[in-house]
């Protein structure tokens, strides 16, 4: 990896890339932003891109393409089936992970889906070291139950532990022996644990669930979507892994692994997914289902010239310079907002800054969604759209009742290579002000509430007039200020 010490008192990221194609950004007045706002019904998702200035809702599938992707896709082999561009694919996916065998897919959650309606069924249990919502809603919906074994460390909002991702193996062994292995449907690693932090394991977390799945005959499965930003804390973080290249630490997790699934929006930064798959039979047990619910076996609901470039990213992905871009400028964010004495995740994971809302705005409570509002707020005051990472996302028992998060989190995601220094100090300003002006936020209540996923389409209302007073407030310390 590069290493470039300054000179001077500031210590900044130093991009190992360069601009070549640009996309004009667009700031709305405060105004035109709490229109935008209310008509979106509070819900980030469903804000026009016309109306925002810094996407940060996700770093899925807009995360910048290298030359060389964009290059590759130009000889793209576009035939229906027995493309060259699929068997590329392949090839390139064999080498890196050592699995022999791989279905294609349009994202991960129609990965999510094919394994579930495979490997679930009612009653059966998947431990996990954290869910993310398509996950759980995938299993739940096959009647299966999700186990969430994180460690204690990983529901700590302040901490100094280096892999806040790993699964508490004390727990692993107390689930097995309260349901029996026979009712354990396959057991989940989520590199990158989405909705607490991005938080990346250990490579020795892995090895010792390992174990345990071969004691137990279980199946181990890797959700690899965030495993850039993992492969990049294991080589800084994991002493054991300090000398081994990306090429290697990877290696040596697909080793460990039966299954590893991932969405090339993320990992591989094209639209599309995959599963790898050790084992035959299994892979004859799914192989139906791609043609049934994405496409042929060749290219399974992907564009081809995005299956080129995932070739190419995929390679890029073993490039320690690469990698590192994103999780340099998370940090940079925040430890500048732990600086400022604004709460956030630490240490700093991959994937996004995370500030903790339930902190933020602690005079909202979880019944009033405070990491919605805190979202909205922002988005009010800057242009920048995040996502809530909170109760939001969860989703009601089936007798109606609220299940409340562990964390109420926003996420603002930095997709890699995408925004500049200033970008990331202009957040920052406008959080600061933010947090000075915290107790004009107001809470949210649904005013449209879907059954599944609301938290993509649901529509929500403030419980008072504390927008407007938010919008008079800017006014009087920004003046004519976009």
């Amino acid at each position: 990896m590069a290493k470039v010490k300054f000179f001077g008192v500031e210590s900044i990221p130093l991009e190992m890339h360069k601009v070549r194609i640009v996309q004009k950004l667009n700031l709305p007045p405060i105004e035109r932003r709490l229109e935008a706002i209310t008509e979106a019904g509070n819900n980030t998702f469903l804000l026009r891109n016309a109306d925002v200035f810094l996407d940060m809702l996700t770093d899925s599938g807009v995360n910048a393409m290298s030359d060389q992707q964009q290059a590759a896709m130009m000889i793209a082999d576009d035939s229906y089936a027995g493309s060259a561009t699929f068997t590329r694919l392949e090839n390139k996916l064999r080498e890196i992970f050592g699995m022999p065998f791989f279905l294609p897919a349009h994202q991960g959650r129609a990965c999510e889906n094919i394994l579930s309606q495979v490997l679930v069924s009612p009653g059966s249990v998947v431990p996990m070291n954290y869910h993310f919502t398509t996950t759980k809603a995938h299993i739940t919906l096959n009647g299966g139950i999700v186990e969430e074994l994180v460690g204690d460390a990983g529901l700590e909002v302040v901490s100094a532990h280096p892999f806040k991702g790993n699964m508490d193996i004390a727990k692993l062994r107390q689930v097995i022996a309260r349901h029996g292995a026979d009712r354990i449907a396959f057991v989940r690693m989520e590199a990158g644990t989405n909705l607490i932090g991005g938080q990346p394991f250990s490579v020795a977390n892995l090895g010792e669930i390992r174990q345990v799945c071969d004691e137990f005959g279980l199946m181990l499965v890797l959700d690899a979507s965030l495993l850039a930003d993992n492969l990049h804390f294991i080589k800084e973080r994991e002493a054991d892994c300090r000398d081994l290249s990306i090429r290697e630490i990877t290696r040596r997790m697909a080793d460990l692994c039966d299954v590893i699934y991932f969405s090339a929006r993320k990992l591989g930064c094209v639209r599309g997914g995959g599963i790898c798959i050790r084992d035959e039979a299994f892979y004859r047990r799914m192989r139906g289902l791609v043609p049934l619910y994405e496409g042929f076996l060749t290219y399974g609901g992907m564009s081809v010239r995005e299956m080129e470039a995932l070739t190419v990213g995929l390679e890029e992905t073993m490039d320690e310079d690469v990698i590192n871009q994103g999780p340099q400028f998370i940090r940079y964010m925040v430890d500048e907002l732990v600086r400022r004495g604004i709460p956030v995740i630490t240490p700093a994971g991959g994937l996004g800054c995370h500030i903790n809302a339930m902190e933020f705005v602690d005079h909202i409570p979880q019944a009033r969604y405070p990491a919605g509002a805190l979202a909205s707020a922002l988005y009010l005051v800057s242009g920048i759209r995040g996502m809530e990472r909170g109760t939001l996302s969860e989703q009601r028992e089936p007798d109606g009742s609220e299940v409340f998060a562990n964390m109420e989190l926003v996420r603002l995601a930095l997709p890699r290579r995408v925004f500049t220094l200033s970008q990331v100090k202009y957040t920052i300003d406008r959080l600061t002000w933010l947090y000075a002006n915290r107790r004009k936020i107001g809470g949210l209540v649904f005013t449209e509430e879907p059954e599944i996923l609301r938290f993509f389409y649901g529509r929500l209302a403030p419980v008072s007039d504390w927008q407007t007073e938010l919008v008079a407030r800017f006014r009087q310390d920004f003046g004519d200020s976009l």
